[in-house]
């Protein structure tokens, strides 16, 4: 039965890896997953250490995701309304690039990517009033910083995976 246990801690916790990149709480579900396996059903699973190894992980994730995104528009001298339009941005062009594409997680990752540089060139346009090839260039930004704050946060959660997993079986 504790293999059982720790198989269904293994599954969910790789499901929760292509989860994050779909930019849903993929490590969450991870960490509530074992946490639940742990507290009601085989609690010599894994150990309280890991679990909250895993879940400093998971906090740091978002702190990189957020930092990552953000830095990426002010980096290229965007303004604070292009920093939060670029993240509504990746959050619509996730959900549209999603329907749009055939291919659900290349379509989420794109569509993230482009919703959070044209929210932050429309941004810098209306908000800041800067000219196109500025603006244009914040844009870009923003786009480089929610791909890399995609890859960051995918890391984190195939880290917690893999330290989740191990901890399960051994």
């Amino acid at each position: 039965m504790i293999y059982f246990a720790a198989s269904i801690i293994a599954i969910v916790s790789f499901l929760g890896v292509g989860l994050t990149l779909l930019t849903l709480p993929g490590i969450w579900i991870s960490l509530a997953a074992a946490i639940l396996v742990k507290v009601l059903w085989q609690p010599e699973i894994i150990s309280w250490n890991v679990l909250i190894v895993a879940m400093v992980l998971g906090v740091l994730a978002e702190v990189a995701e957020l930092v990552a995104s953000a830095a990426g528009s002010s980096r290229a001298g965007g303004s604070k309304h292009g920093a939060i339009w670029s993240i509504i941005g990746a959050i619509v062009g996730a959900i549209v690039g999603s329907i749009m594409l055939p291919i659900p997680i290349v379509g989420t990752v794109v569509g993230g990517v482009a919703g959070a540089g044209v929210a932050a060139l429309g941004a810098e346009m209306v908000f800041a009033n800067k000219p196109w090839r500025e603006a244009a260039k914040i844009g870009q930004g923003a786009a480089v910083g929610r791909l890399l704050s995609t890859v960051i946060k995918t890391a984190f959660s195939a880290a917690i995976a893999i330290i989740l997993s191990v901890a399960a079986f051994f």
